[in-house]
């Protein structure tokens, strides 16, 4: 009984160590969520979500078992033009007043290749949760001279369907492509 004791002691020490996890947070001056879209097919038309958060959960110095959970006020989008602003705040598009937030969380990482994934989710847009999957690539770790705190690095690559998510349905391709790039770019702070 006493060796048993010892043993499960042990396990729960071991795995205590184990299943240590640092948590990152977006430093938001040096972090920006964009979309694209090809308006009339002609032309891309960009823009950005202006307020957001972004944590990372990882045990692994690669972020190889990170968990990735992003929260944005869709009332802080922003295309530069206050008119297409507003209506893509409508109930044409985001319907902000309804569904004021979108939500990612992350549900597995696949490694790619050197420090390139597979990131793939549950993303809750316009009241709506399906599962995407976008590139990441970490870009590494430094300490950060001003603050002196271990800084990482991090850009998400990737396109959504806005039908998936009932976003702007009376506007078909090629007024506005059914296709939204994504590009968001990161420095995380431990």
């Amino acid at each position: 009984m006493k060796k048993l004791t010892i043993i499960l002691t042990a396990f729960f020490v071991l795995t205590a160590f184990a299943a240590v996890t640092d948590v990152w947070k977006n430093d938001p001056p040096h972090s920006q969520l964009g979309f694209t879209v090809k308006h009339l097919g002609i032309a891309d038309v960009s823009g950005v979500f202006n307020d957001f958060d972004v944590t990372i959960n990882s045990s692994k110095p690669d972020f190889s078992d990170a968990v990735v959970e992003l929260n944005v006020k869709v009332n802080s989008l922003d295309t530069r033009v206050k008119q297409r602003n507003d209506h893509l705040k409508s109930a044409d598009f985001f319907d902000v007043e309804k569904y004021p937030t979108m939500h990612f969380k992350s549900t597995s990482i696949k490694k790619e290749k050197k420090d390139k994934y597979k990131l793939t989710g549950d993303l809750t847009l316009h009241g709506i949760t399906k599962q995407v999957t976008m590139s990441l690539e970490y870009r590494g770790t430094i300490e950060n001279p001003m603050s002196k705190k271990p800084t990482a690095g991090f850009q998400v690559t990737g396109v959504i369907k806005r039908s998936d998510f009932g976003v702007g349905n009376g506007f078909p391709p090629p007024m506005i492509s059914d296709e939204v790039r994504i590009k968001a770019d990161g420095e995380f702070v431990q």
